[in-house]
């Protein structure tokens, strides 16, 4: 998976990228056809945005969370982005296949 970072109206550290990196891997533990994310992190007032836009195969997803401190946004939008793929692969799995399995066993 192609992973852009960038930064508005705040300045990425190497640990603030190599975090964003870490959280974005998990994602393809679940689903291994990612093309490319784009990550975006910024600071409105007081307030911490996360945002991401990933590109798969069949579909686009995209989410934002909104917290105080700039990692636990990150944590926020990584969870919103699992579970959000989790949700694509369950569409896209094949659910007739076990229905031949279980028609099968019971002959």
């Amino acid at each position: 998976m192609n992973l852009t970072i960038s930064g508005h109206h705040l300045d990425l550290t190497a640990p603030i990228r190599a975090y964003t990196k870490e959280k974005m891997k998990r994602l393809e533990r679940h689903f291994d056809h990612l093309i490319d994310a784009q990550v975006i992190l910024s600071v409105e007032k007081e307030r911490q945005k996360a945002e991401a836009t990933i590109r798969c195969s069949g579909a686009t997803l995209h989410a934002e969370a909104i917290h105080s401190d700039l990692y636990a946004a990150i944590d926020l939008l990584a969870d919103k982005l699992d579970q959000q793929t989790r949700k694509h692969k369950d569409k896209r799995r094949d659910h007739h296949a076990s229905e031949v399995v279980h028609h099968q066993a019971s002959l």
